[in-house]
């Protein structure tokens, strides 16, 4: 009866250690490629300072994007191996390689580092010193969100949108462009706004409370009351800054008429406006799911990109009166 047994318990052992086997696309999961659209962020400082149509300045902001992926990329890696056990608990997270134990803690981290490793390459090699700083502060910061910040109710959400601040300021530094310090508020306070949203998501996936604790403790302080309003604050913030950003003139002036981008302001609203909506779901997981599943929300997005784009490089695309519309004397 027991040799019986011994082939079953054999093909149990041998079923899971195949499970455990991690595939490529573990490997290439663990990296967060869908995350790297965060860094498009880097481009802003660029296409605001009109230094994309520069093929030498175009590929240094391509050379802070690279880098930037690679040191999210990192972060991602170290982060999953520090929340491995709170993500066996999540809904979708559990899914993840490391939490299901596809990839070992070591490798991951092993893989962290090279990342790591390659960014400050790119950066030392490609870029100037200050990027390579702003890029070691954003590294360092997010490692420290990992860690400890992020069980900091509301201090965990200000990191998160300093990182993107960061990025927008290293794609000036690469180009040689001065950052507008109403472009940083605008960047700052709307990356607050969808960091919000993003606890709210999460609320509103897991649904039980005290199993929220364990994916993230603050989730516990963070109720849907609180989230509702801070959502409602941010946006409304992020909303007076652009349109502050828009009809600014007085420091740094803008090499091109920003004050039209006032006109895009129904699309920035409609935006905003539609994200809170899906925050509340419990559908999606955070805002970059939101934003690359959501078809109405991604198209405005692109036809605000698509105005902003015309708005400034006008004078390139349709001569040096840009869009302007020329004045009758008769």
């Amino acid at each position: 009866m027991d040799s019986d047994k011994a082939p079953a318990v054999e093909s149990v052992q041998s079923t899971s250690s195949v499970s455990a086997v991690a595939r490529p696309r573990d490997f290439i999961g663990l990296l967060r490629p869908t995350q790297w659209v965060k860094n498009v962020v880097v481009f802003a400082g660029p296409a605001a300072g009109l230094k994309l149509s520069s093929a030498v300045a175009f590929k240094d902001a391509v050379a802070a994007f690279i880098a930037f992926c690679l040191a999210a990329s990192a972060t991602y890696a170290i982060n999953d191996v520090l929340d491995r056990e709170a993500d066996a608990r999540h809904p979708t997270k559990r899914d993840r390689a490391v939490a299901r134990g596809a990839i070992r803690p070591s490798v991951a981290l092993g893989i962290g580092c090279l990342l790591a490793l390659g960014a400050a390459t790119v950066s030392t090699l490609l870029l100037n010193a200050q990027v390579t700083a702003v890029l070691a502060t954003y590294f360092t910061i997010t490692v420290a969100y990992s860690v400890t910040l992020k069980r900091r109710v509301i201090l965990d959400v200000i990191i998160v949108a300093l990182g993107f601040v960061l990025r927008a300021w290293a794609g000036s530094l690469a180009v040689g462009v001065v950052t507008s310090e109403w472009l940083v508020a605008c960047v700052f306070t709307l990356c607050l706004f969808m960091g919000f949203g993003k606890r709210r998501c999460e609320l509103a996936m897991i649904g039980d409370k005290n199993e929220a604790w364990h994916h993230r403790r603050t989730l516990l302080r963070y109720t849907p009351d609180l989230l509702n309003h801070l959502i409602t604050v941010s946006a409304g913030i992020a909303v007076i800054t652009f349109l502050l950003y828009t009809m600014d003139t007085s420091a740094h002036p803008a090499p091109f008429p920003k004050e039209h981008l006032f006109y895009t302001l129904p699309l920035v609203v409609y935006g905003i406006f539609r994200f809170a909506m899906l925050t509340e779901l419990g559908v999606y997981a955070g805002p970059t799911e939101i934003v690359l599943r959501d078809r109405p929300l991604l198209m405005a997005i692109l036809l605000w990109a698509v105005c902003a784009l015309a708005i400034a490089y006008g004078s390139t695309f349709f001569g040096p009166g840009g869009l302007e519309v020329p004045s009758g004397n008769g």
